[in-house]
């Protein structure tokens, strides 16, 4: 009986040793986000939606300025993007330029806080939106964002993202309806 405790003890030892290291690694991870100032990459996005029998896929570029402006332009198939500056979200495609408050939007508000507020390193942002899980070390880690709230439930499951060090390399987004989005991150593009 006393072995069968001491192997008890010594897993939940285990566990809670474990978790305070990936604690620890994501305080790290944080830390090491909050330091970049700006990035420029290239992206590639697959949108599985359940009206299609394939996905649709675009390409083009990302440009983060620290604290909060962050820029997707889409290069292919068609020219479009998308800018938020603060709260401001501008979208320009097809000729068209259209500025709207986020807030407006808030269907749009948890995809694109999970990446801008990972990219500014703010764990207590996150942690207000989002239950968050830290998996795997500085090398390669995993982040995974389950939102809180029941009306945000409504529309995504699961946020997912990936990376190595300071750097994200794919960002996951799982939707309550079941369509989803996968985007792979390349490599920093010279200014």
């Amino acid at each position: 009986m006393r072995n069968a405790g001491q192997c008890l003890f010594a897993l939940a030892l285990l566990v809670s040793l474990r978790a305070a290291a990936a604690d620890s690694d994501l305080d790290r991870l944080m830390a090491l986000l909050a330091e970049r100032t700006q990035g420029h990459v290239s992206f590639v996005e697959q949108d599985y939606l359940a009206l299609l029998d394939r996905p649709v896929q675009t390409s083009g570029e990302l440009y983060y300025e620290r604290p909060d402006r962050l820029e997707k332009r889409t290069l292919a198939p068609r020219p479009a993007s998308l800018i938020l500056d603060k709260d401001n979200l501008t979208i320009e495609s097809g000729g068209r330029k259209r500025q709207v408050a986020l807030h407006d939007y808030p269907q749009f508000a948890p995809f694109v806080e999970s990446v801008r507020t990972t990219l500014a390193g703010d764990r207590a942002l996150l942690e207000q939106t989002f239950q968050l899980s830290f998996e795997g070390s500085l090398a390669h880690w995993t982040l995974a964002l389950t939102p809180h709230d029941k009306k945000l439930q409504r529309l995504v499951r699961k946020i997912q993202i990936e990376g190595a060090r300071d750097e994200l390399q794919i960002v996951s987004i799982l939707q309550a309806d079941g369509d989803r989005s996968i985007m792979t991150i390349g490599s920093a593009i010279p200014p």
